[in-house]
């Protein structure tokens, strides 16, 4: 299960269950996947195919709905952890 916490610009905010518990959320569009660390800072950890200028746009939304991408990945990892 890959919960799905939000879609913008045809960008697509995710996390993949039974990862790494490290507050991350992974982006996807087409072919392209990025994934940003949101935890300590805000910051890219991998990129796959998307333009800078990508990037740049993803960072920004990331960056709006951080806090609230924080909550959920808590709240879905906690899930997990407690099943």
């Amino acid at each position: 299960m890959s919960p799905i916490f939000r879609r913008e610009d045809g960008f697509v905010f995710k996390i993949f269950s039974n990862e790494e518990e490290r507050i991350h959320i992974h982006v996807t569009k087409a072919e392209c996947e990025t994934k940003f660390w949101l935890e300590p800072n805000i910051e890219l950890a991998t990129n796959y195919g998307f333009s800078s200028k990508e990037i740049k746009r993803i960072t920004q939304i990331i960056e709006q709905y951080g806090d609230e991408f924080k909550r959920q990945f808590t709240e879905h990892i906690g899930k997990r952890i407690d099943d």
